[in-house]
């Protein structure tokens, strides 16, 4: 069995151990729910105060070229880029994750429009707004959005299919899709690939080109530690350059906005996904999350940053599997995240019949941060813990399941207090 010891020698021999000093965190916190929102790098708030008081307080409306404001987006996606497996000027950072859904879905349907194709398919448990904005879409342009579940595929892929839209890594189990084989699944049945990296940039390694996937977009949030409510991104395939349509066509959008003319020429490639004005200020505590993640690009020269950080991930969740299993048996829990490495994201999911929510808030009184995600009839409530490499160390893993252990031994978690539902669950 694995000791505290044990955790504490990991801890010492961890290369990217010194990545941690990156981050403010809380005394006596042990943050597991970065893949809901990351910590706070500690170059942010200088950042952002920079950019309020010397960009924006002095520099003015001069900031657009004096402080390189006009070209952020673009600077900002070939950051992400070396996280994802695209090339420079193929991503944009811009919006939310929501929104750029529905700019690369309607680009995706506007190319199979002339085809007969009338089917987006996606799977159940995928992320709820994906099926949301799928759903209007569909409604909107006259296709019809199909919901499988993961087992489906590929056998569902035939000549109805238009698009298929995944999220690469799932939100409530942590289950990863074989990006590049599904893919190729899909265009041999002629339809193009949506895929949503929300749970997968800054988590694990991603491969767009080399998967050969036509759309992709992604959170900045949460594994990219861009603050909550950070600008999205999203990326197209070089093939589609010039052939997709964007259906919201604001100015910055625009080949020339300070043209000016009446009527929209699109600039080229994916300059075209962005739209109104864009938010500075975001972009700015963005570009620091996404830097705490590229600076362990330094610890793997040759594979870049995301495999020197899924190597510990892997580490830390198969750690936490075993001690869970081994210190938490009988205790009515049962494994959901995939076993397998190839299957798995950087999150570990719990499932239990009674009192997972109450669980977790008693987890959290006691400051080990993860969260909850509620079941449905396929399937219990969920206990959904993150491990984000960059801050996570193994002796935090080791006492993350300690104090699991005495809040189910105790019977804590059935106080009154932890039973009561917040807002956000």
């Amino acid at each position: 069995m694995t000791t505290l010891e044990d955790c504490r020698a990991l801890d010492a021999q961890d290369p990217l151990r010194a990545l941690r000093d990156q981050f403010t965190l809380p005394e006596g916190v042990i943050y597991l729910d970065g893949n809901s929102l990351g910590v706070l790098p500690k170059a942010a708030p200088a950042r952002i105060a920079e950019v309020v008081t010397q960009e924006w307080g002095q520099g003015l409306i001069r900031s657009w070229n004096t402080a390189s404001w006009f070209d952020l987006p673009q600077r900002l996606g070939d950051k992400v880029a070396r996280l994802i497996g695209a090339a420079p000027g193929e991503v944009v950072c811009t919006d939310s994750t929501s929104v750029n859904l529905y700019k690369v879905l309607f680009a995706a349907l506007s190319q199979q429009k002339d085809t007969g194709r009338k089917l987006v398919v996606s799977e159940r448990s995928n992320f709820p707004t994906d099926l949301y904005i799928a759903e209007s879409l569909c409604r909107e342009r006259g296709f019809t959005l199909k919901l499988i579940e993961a087992g489906e595929l590929p056998a569902v892929l035939n000549d109805e299919v238009a698009v298929l839209m995944l999220t690469h890594v799932n939100y409530r189990t942590g289950a990863m899709h074989d990006m590049k084989a599904i893919t190729a699944a899909a265009h041999a049945a002629g339809a193009l690939t949506v895929w949503d990296l929300a749970h997968s940039a800054g988590a694990v390694p991603v491969a767009l080109n080399h998967s050969n996937a036509d759309y992709a977009i992604g959170c900045g949030y949460k594994y990219l530690n861009g603050g909550p409510g950070a600008p999205a991104f999203a990326w197209v395939h070089t093939r589609h350059a010039g052939k997709f349509e964007q259906p919201l066509s604001g100015w910055w959008g625009h080949a020339a906005p300070f043209e000016f003319t009446p009527h929209y020429r699109p600039a080229p490639g994916v300059g075209r996904y962005l739209c109104g004005t864009q938010p500075i200020i975001a972009l700015a505590g963005l570009e620091c999350g996404l830097d705490t993640v590229l600076s362990a690009e330094a610890f793997d020269k040759d594979q870049g940053a995301m495999a020197a950080l899924r190597a510990k991930s892997l580490a830390l969740t198969d750690l936490f599997i075993e001690l869970v299993e081994e210190r938490c048996a009988g205790q009515g829990l049962s494994l959901v995240t995939p076993r397998e490495h190839a299957q798995r994201g950087s999150q570990v999911c719990l499932s239990r019949g009674e009192g997972a929510y109450a669980i977790v808030q008693a987890l959290i009184a006691r400051g080990v941060i993860g969260d909850y995600r509620a079941g449905d009839s396929q399937m219990p409530d969920i206990l959904r813990f993150g491990f984000t490499p960059l801050y996570i160390g193994f002796e935090d893993v080791w006492n993350s399941v300690e104090h699991l252990v005495q809040v189910l031994e105790s019977g804590e978690w059935k106080r009154e207090e932890f039973n009561r539902k917040n807002a956000v669950t």
